[in-house]
């Protein structure tokens, strides 16, 4: 089941103009109606998708909220199939044997699952049934506002007929293509090993794909004792405290020597409310589980549990989490080969570390910086909470940027610039205040006029780079003062 606009349902993307969400990596993740009819598709990276369509509404995707979004909807799917896999907001997968057996055969619980959809969403999901995940997705992806549902009787037959691109990878697509091999039949008619042989693991899972097999069909039995919990006195009733605990219980479930080596593709989230309400979601991952993305997707699913309570919309986690528990499944053994000079251990060591450091003195305390294009310091660089994913970046640090501050650039940018006491002699500076003490100013380079925000009453200003005894620095003067904007190293 899966809704193809998730990712805009939100109120700052217009429902009757163009719209587009745009993730980390600056590439289009969603779409509404308006937008793909202008030519905007999902996987285009945002300037081609604003070239095509200049009237596009843009908006960055945000997962968590999503996440806490999608919970009802997965509730409502889930009081009648259980056991579900969500993969990604927006995107579930669900056993339907069991459940067409209850109730009868399948368009019976498809009836029941399109009138328990429209109860909570209303129009938008898209239902594709097949033998497997793949296929059932693939199946989903054909369906329109119109017919909604579709059915596979034969997925072989229908895979057959889907273009090489239903694979995911563009550039093994693109290499497809290039070998004359247009469709998932051609693809899955070559030999097995010459596909591995010439393309790797990857062309591996591709041709296992095109043939039907996205499932290891002999997979790994799990014992039950692999499962990690932690139990609380008080219960955690803050999402910061349960997320951090989320995090060191993704440590120490992917840490366990147990495994041997082997990563789970899915792990069950269980969490106890303090009034004993049990709540357990089973999340899904095309790619084994490292510990920043499980950790992420448990602080997902507890934050749709909480905001659940505290909106009276659902059951939720009332009083507070007394226990969490997590439990793996569908484990891979598949290893990475390390580079040759990669020190794992260290690298271990330290993200466990921040760790550590991030759960003492909170999570806006422990940041990371990208770069991104601007004319000043301080804009030319977004922070983010480290181990978190990094904001999309709007500004191109490639672009000329017209009247930036030449290099270098400042070692310490203050973000509120204190005031700067500056001695002018006829627009020249002659000595600066540092504390008690004037020292002389040795050198310096400027102005540098900066026109300011103007449309919100920003003052024009102009940025000066002055060298002294005791340090270089980068002024920036207006309305008479003088602001510390920079200090060089």
């Amino acid at each position: 089941m899966w809704y193809p606009d998730w990712a805009l349902r939100r109120p700052d993307a217009p429902p009757d103009e163009p719209a587009q969400a745009v993730g980390a990596d600056n590439r289009v993740v969603a779409v509404n109606a308006g937008a793909a009819t202008a030519g905007v598709a999902v996987g285009m990276r945002r300037r081609e998708a604003e070239a095509i369509c200049p009237r596009v509404v843009t908006v960055v995707a945000d997962p968590g909220a999503e996440a806490a979004a999608f919970e009802p909807v997965a509730v409502a799917v889930e009081a009648l199939v259980p056991r579900i896999e969500i993969a990604l907001p927006g995107l579930l997968f669900a056993p339907v044997a069991g459940a067409v057996r209850y109730y009868g055969d399948e368009e019976a619980l498809l009836a029941e699952i399109v009138a328990a959809l429209d109860v909570v969403t209303g129009e938008g999901y898209r239902i594709g049934l097949a033998a497997g995940p793949f296929a059932a997705h693939r199946a989903a992806e054909q369906t329109t506002a119109a017919s909604p549902v579709c059915r596979v009787t034969d997925d072989a037959a229908f895979l057959r007929s889907l273009d090489v691109t239903a694979v995911g990878s563009e550039e093994l697509a693109a290499t497809f293509h290039w070998l004359g091999i247009t469709t998932l039949g051609e693809l899955a008619a070559l030999p097995r090993e010459a596909m591995l042989s010439r393309f790797g693991a990857t062309g591996l899972a591709a041709h296992r794909l095109a043939a039907g097999e996205d499932r290891d069909p002999r997979p790994r039995r799990v014992p039950p004792d692999l499962a990690v919990e932690e139990r609380f006195s008080p219960p955690l009733e803050n999402l910061e405290q349960a997320a951090f605990v989320g995090r060191a219980l993704a440590h120490r479930l992917l840490s366990d020597p147990a495994l041997r080596g082997a990563i789970p593709h899915r792990v069950i989230v269980e969490a106890e409310a303090a009034d004993g309400t049990m709540r357990t979601r089973t999340w899904r991952n095309a790619d084994p589980f490292d510990e920043t993305t499980l950790a992420e997707r448990v602080r997902w699913q507890l934050r749709a549990w909480l905001d659940e309570a505290r909106a009276h919309s659902g059951p939720g986690i009332r009083g507070g989490v007394v226990r969490l528990r997590l439990a793996p499944t569908d484990l891979s053994d598949r290893g990475r080969q390390l580079a040759l000079h990669e020190d794992s251990r260290a690298a271990a060591e330290a993200h466990r570390t921040l760790v550590q450091t991030q759960a003492i003195v909170g999570p806006d305390a422990v940041v990371q910086a990208v770069p991104q294009g601007g004319r000043d310091p301080g804009e030319r660089v977004a922070w983010h909470r480290w181990d978190d994913a990094p904001p999309a970046v709007t500004r191109d640090p490639a672009a000329p940027w017209p009247g930036a501050i030449p290099a270098p650039t400042p070692a310490l940018a203050p973000p509120d610039p204190p005031r700067l006491e500056v001695d002018w002699d006829e627009g020249i500076p002659v000595r600066i205040r540092l504390g008690s003490r004037w020292v002389t100013v040795l050198s310096w380079a400027g102005p540098w006029r900066r026109l300011g925000r103007w449309w919100d009453g920003g003052p024009p200003g102009d940025r000066y780079q002055i060298v002294t005894s005791a340090g270089a620095f980068l002024c920036e003067v207006r309305d008479g003062a003088t602001y510390l904007t920079g200090v060089y190293d």
